[in-house]
């Protein structure tokens, strides 16, 4: 049974207007892969705007879109249809190379697998963004980042000689080194203990209250979705519904709800 709209997602729509200094826009976002009777539609006309120092978690069941979303919102991949704005510039139809500098420059990512270079120091992969990106590395940037996160005095040892949540903070304070307009952070805490979890959560919200970054988080965790000043909910390529973050016991009922098992109680 398809699910109606809710009066949240309605209105997470209608911010999508213009005239406002968003961080990221997404207008009639359509993907689709394949052609014919075998077509799957990843996304089915995704309209919202995120404003800057703002931080969002994106949720929903396994193949409602969360990944292809985030995708298309930090241009890895381009949609079927429609416009996508990173800090008011358009990307639908920037040229690879376009795309590959505004991500060195302009982007910051957080994956569930660290995605650190073995062989860098930490420093060296603190600052890599920056290096990629053809500016001169900031030393002093770096040392000042990884304070914040914990890491003070810790920039001349390897990846591997750090614990899973050391090497998550490392990640996040590469995300930050260039200043991007957004974060974009994948399933972030997905390979770490609960404790953990809680503080790189709370590096990513410090990150928006204090340094004014925008983060768009992708999880399947109603506690991680909680540090988010709202959570948007996917399903079959839609945005269904919308609700304020802070209280993960309501986060999880919705997303219970949005279960193909909880979709048919809902209908019962």
């Amino acid at each position: 049974m398809a699910l109606r709209r809710s009066r949240n997602s309605r209105r997470a729509n209608a911010d999508a207007a213009p005239g406002h200094d968003w961080a990221v826009e997404l207008r009639g976002v359509r993907r689709q892969y394949g052609r014919g009777a075998s077509a799957v539609h990843a996304l089915r006309g995704i309209d919202l705007a995120l404003p800057r120092g703002s931080f969002t978690a994106v949720m929903g069941p396994s193949g409602s879109g969360k990944s292809t979303f985030l995708q298309c919102a930090a241009g890895l991949d381009r949609p079927t249809e429609g416009s996508v704005r990173l800090g008011g510039t358009e990307i639908t139809g920037m040229s690879e190379n376009k795309l590959t500098e505004l991500r060195r420059s302009r982007l910051g990512f957080v994956f569930q697998a660290f995605n650190l270079l073995p062989s860098l120091t930490v420093e060296q992969n603190v600052l890599l963004p920056m290096r990629l990106a053809g500016d001169r590395p900031d030393r002093r940037r770096a040392a000042q980042l990884l304070a914040r996160v914990g890491l003070d005095g810790k920039g001349a040892r390897r990846p591997g000689e750090l614990s899973g949540g050391q090497q998550q903070r490392v990640a996040i304070a590469r995300a930050l080194v260039t200043e991007p307009d957004v974060i974009f952070a994948d399933e972030p805490t997905g390979a770490l203990d609960t404790t953990t979890a809680g503080e790189v959560l709370a590096l990513l919200r410090g990150a928006v209250d204090s340094l004014g970054a925008t983060v768009v988080m992708v999880t399947h965790d109603p506690v991680a979705a909680a540090h988010a000043d709202r959570v948007l909910f996917l399903a079959d390529g839609a945005v269904v519904d919308a609700v304020p973050g802070g209280a993960a016991g309501r986060i999880a009922e919705r997303m219970a709800a949005l279960s193909p098992r909880g979709s048919l109680r809902a209908a019962a």
